[in-house]
Order: C-alpha cells, then sequence, then structure tokens
C-alpha cells in the first residue's frame, strides 16, 4: 500500500468509525488504510479506557486527543493558504451547511461574495474546520441481520458485450440479480433486454430457483418495476403489482440513488462480472443462462463467506432461507405487458409491434392496454371495453368500431350489395349485377346507392323501380331514383331515353355522374 502522511482529520475518522462499533478490518476496508494503521491509532484510545460503542465522544474531543497522543501528526492547516480567506466566512458557511451540501455553499460564496477559492480548498477547510458535518453523512451505521426468507434486493447489472456466433454483431448483456439478504444465496440470469417482459419473467424463473418467495423485494427504481419513485407511497408498474400480488410478495422499492438501501445485490454484481462473465464465450443465450445458473449452485453459492462467519450461501439456505419462504402458488403466473396507448382518431392503438382498432367513443383517450402475449385488452377506468386476440406484428381492424355512417362503403361490399340486392327482388338483383358485372370497385358507389333506396320507398317499390329501368334500357342509380321521385315505377307511361352523348365520354360521364349521385344521396 502507497505510504502517506496522517493528519489529525484522518486519525479522528478511523477512531469515530472504531468508536462507533466498526470492526477494525471494516474500518480499513472503507476508508481504505492498512488494518496495522487502525490497531496503531486505535491501540492508544484503548490504552486509555476507550471502548468500541461506549459513551458517545464529540468529534472536536476526538481532535483533541488525537494530537495529544500523537503530535507527530501534520496539520494541513499550517499549510493552507486560503485558510483565512474562507475562515472569514465560517459563520455562514456553517448556517448554509444547515440546508445545502457543500459545493452548493461554495457556488453561493462565489457567485455572492466573490470568495475566490477552488472547491476542493473549500472541502478541505470544512473537513479541517467542520468535521462533524462531513463524519455525519458518511457515517455507516452496521444493517441489522435480516430474519430467513424476509427479504430478496434485486437489481440488474451490465456484463458487457457479447458477439453472438449467428447475427454475428455486438449485443449489450446484462445480469439480472436477486440476492436473499439473510443466507447471500443468489440468482443471476444474463438478459438481452431490460423491458417489462423480462424483468417479471426473471422474477418467475429467480422464485422457481429459490423454490419460494422472501417476504419483501428491495428492487431498484427502473421504470420496468417502478413507475412513480416515492419513499412512502412509491407507484409501481401495473405488471410488477401483477407479479408481487400473485405471489404474495412486498415491493418496497430502495431509494432513488441510494444503493446502500440494498448493498447485499450491489456488493455482488463486481464479483458476477469478474467470476461469471470474464473472459468466458457462449453460443447462444439459453447457454450462457444455463452457465448462469451452474455458477450460482456450483460456485457462488458453496463459496465461504466472511458474513456469515465463513459458511457457504447455499447451506444458510437450505438450512433456514428455503423453508422461510413463501410457497410457490399452485397456478403458473401469467406473464403480462401493460401500456397506456392513446387512441387515434383513426381508432387505432399501438400495442407492441401491432395496432388494433377500439371503439370510437375512446378517441384521444389513453386506455390501459393489457398483453399477455395471447390476448390483448382495453381497460378503461378498470372495465373492459376491447379484446383482441394477439398479433406479433400488422393492422387488426373491426369496421364495427367506426361510426356506421363513416365505414359503409368498405362494410358493404360488392358480395354484400349482391346479396341485399337478392333480397329485395328479382330485378333489383339483375340491375345490381349489371353495374357489378364490370368494374365493380369502381361502380360500387351506384351499386350501393341503388340498394339503399329501399330503405325510403321501399323493397316493392324498388324491384318495380328497377325492372322499369331495366326495360327502358337505363339500368342506372339515377335513372331508378327519378322513376321513384315521380312515382311512375306502375304508371306505364314511356321513360325519356338517356341523351346521347359521345361513344368515347358515354362510360366515364355516366360512371362519375352515376358516383356523385350515390354521394348525394
Amino acid at each position: 500500500m502507497t505510504r502517506r502522511s496522517f493528519t489529525v482529520i484522518d486519525i479522528v475518522e478511523i477512531l469515530v468509525h472504531w468508536h462507533a462499533g466498526q470492526k477494525k478490518a471494516e474500518v480499513a476496508r472503507s476508508l481504505g488504510v492498512d488494518r496495522g494503521t487502525v490497531a496503531k491509532y486505535t491501540a492508544k484510545a484503548e490504552s486509555e479506557g476507550y471502548v468500541p460503542g461506549g459513551e458517545q465522544v464529540p468529534v472536536q474531543r476526538w481532535a483533541e486527543l488525537a494530537r495529544g497522543w500523537f503530535p507527530e501528526l501534520v496539520d494541513p492547516r499550517q499549510r493552507s493558504l486560503t485558510h483565512a480567506t474562507i475562515e472569514a466566512h465560517r459563520s455562514e458557511i456553517e448556517e448554509m451547511l444547515k440546508t445545502s451540501t457543500a459545493t452548493t455553499v461554495h457556488q453561493r460564496l462565489r457567485d455572492e461574495h466573490g470568495l475566490e477559492v477552488s472547491v476542493s480548498s473549500f472541502r478541505r477547510y470544512i473537513w479541517r474546520e467542520l468535521p462533524e458535518d462531513n463524519l455525519r453523512n458518511i457515517a455507516t451505521p452496521p444493517r441489522p441481520e435480516v430474519p430467513a426468507g424476509e427479504e430478496g434486493q434485486v437489481d440488474y447489472g451490465y456484463l458487457g458485450t457479447w458477439l453472438g456466433p449467428l447475427a454475428q454483431r455486438a449485443r449489450r448483456v446484462w445480469a439480472f440479480v436477486i440476492v436473499l439478504a439473510c443466507s447471500r444465496y443468489m440468482f443471476v440470469r444474463p438478459v438481452l433486454r431490460m423491458d417489462q417482459r423480462t424483468w417479471t419473467a426473471c422474477h418467475v424463473e429467480a422464485f422457481a430457483f429459490f423454490g419460494g418467495a422472501p417476504r419483501r423485494l428491495v428492487s431498484d427504481n427502473l421504470k420496468t418495476g417502478v413507475i412513480k419513485p416515492d419513499i412512502y407511497d412509491p407507484l409501481l408498474n401495473r405488471s410488477y403489482a401483477e407479479l408481487a400480488a400473485h405471489y404474495g410478495c412486498l415491493v418496497d422499492p430502495a431509494r432513488a440513488l441510494k444503493p446502500k438501501d440494498k448493498p447485499r445485490v450491489e456488493r455482488q454484481m463486481p464479483y458476477v462480472r469478474d467470476s461469471m462473465w470474464s473472459g468466458r464465450e457462449w453460443a447462444d443465450l439459453a447457454s450462457m443462462q444455463r452457465a448462469a445458473l451452474d455458477w450460482c449452485t456450483g460456485v457462488a453459492g458453496v463459496r465461504s463467506h466472511r458474513s456469515l462467519e465463513g459458511a457457504s450461501p447455499a447451506s444458510v439456505f437450505a438450512a433456514v432461507e428455503a423453508p422461510a419462504l413463501v410457497p410457490l402458488p399452485a397456478s403458473g403466473f401469467e406473464l403480462t405487458d401493460w401500456s397506456r396507448p392513446k387512441i387515434g382518431p383513426d381508432c387505432y392503438a399501438r400495442v407492441g409491434r401491432a395496432i388494433y382498432t377500439v371503439p370510437w367513443r375512446f378517441i384521444g383517450c389513453r386506455l390501459d392496454a393489457r398483453d399477455s402475449g395471447r390476448t390483448v385488452e382495453f381497460y378503461r377506468d378498470g372495465q373492459v371495453v376491447k379484446t383482441w386476440a394477439w398479433a406479433e406484428r400488422g393492422r387488426q381492424t373491426d369496421w364495427a368500431d367506426f361510426p356506421p355512417e363513416k365505414v359503409a362503403f368498405f362494410m358493404h361490399t360488392p358480395q354484400w350489395c349482391l346479396k341485399r340486392a337478392g333480397e329485395l327482388g328479382e330485378h333489383v338483383k339483375a340491375l345490381v349485377e349489371g353495374l357489378l358485372g364490370l368494374n365493380a370497385l369502381y361502380r360500387l358507389r351506384q351499386a350501393q346507392g341503388v340498394v339503399h333506396l329501399a330503405d325510403k320507398h321501399g323493397a316493392v317499390r324498388l324491384d318495380a323501380a328497377c325492372r322499369r329501368a331495366i326495360d327502358i334500357g337505363d339500368p342506372e342509380y339515377r335513372t331508378v331514383k327519378g322513376i321513384l321521385v315521380a312515382g311512375t315505377e306502375d304508371d306505364g307511361t314511356e321513360q325519356p331515353p338517356a341523351p346521347d352523348a359521345p361513344a368515347h365520354l358515354h362510360g366515364p360521364v355516366r360512371l362519375f355522374d352515376g358516383l356523385d349521385q350515390a354521394q348525394g344521396a
């Protein structure tokens, strides 16, 4: 270890941690110093009657004792050229540190009072003159032991890149990890995606691996699990809430940017990366996941764990934690994805890679969509408003979801028109068949218009009007309509022949005119 000169502040920090009850090895590890150094400086305190966990000693008192016990220590205040400059603002600094960080205090003094010192010098001043405020922030009391089966800590950790042999492209690989807080037994599953379905699927696999579920899950604040982090009332992702309810777990997310809320899984991430992942190759994702399970049981599970007084996580798990887990439910968990798509003016909503129609009255609304991989259900205020069979991609359309008048043309196909015409009479059928016999799509409007005349004039009159239009050689929509409006379908009067038109214009003129008449109707 590189030798360095220790200051009064360094010794005070060692004494505060040791007196708070931490073991000397833990103090050395957390402060980055040698165990012998910790033993050297704590030995003097022990000889003076101080013991770990004893009556509280103020930080300033420790500083006085350290200067008396170790007069050879270097006090950097004697070398500081900025000490006097910062000291002039001491009262303001003490007041602002009650509500703000050292960086913020430095910024405000610089901007508002013209303090011309670097932030590093300012921090050194805080450490020297106001050590109690800093030591209070870094002091880490030991976490109490967790009862068996009570808690599982969950996190994602980045492993590295993997070159798939089939796709021949680099893929980022992440490790989903759950560590049971009592036994330190862990489950690791490498994944290529971090979406909602992967998150819940990994939990299902983990609970199957453990043979039960912990009563409380301390998870990270990823959107796949927690929509809105909050220390008192977090808003869980709906799929994650369903999973917790199914397995009888309580989801208790860690505070945002507070990794010490789940230290047992955070500290395992480098171990997983180095021991399970680094320097290895896999043919595919499935073999990678199988290797991770073998590593959990054959390597990580059987190692001697210092926190377990040398016992292995697997032995502690089998002895005390496995029987204490919540038993798995009899039915399996259905993996689902929840989303809140917005219904567009075309009545479509996107779920996954497919789009589905929803009844037109929900245009502009956001609905809850539940994708189970078999069905897609749309909910409004907890009530199902539309159910579809799941589709991988593409457009799924139900014409009944649109206003009837908006989709009449698309719903009333040539086949529908022919069937309806046959129901209205033989002459109606003959006239519609003639219209649709050539260029059915372009004359579909006329056929629809003829059929819909029955709604106003009745089937009997329409059939008679069609018979007369055929007899006079003008089986067109406007002719049939004119006969019905004039009421001459049965009076025997001759209808005037249709006006002649140039041969090359006759078809198109009558076609567009018929379309206009149909649209006007």
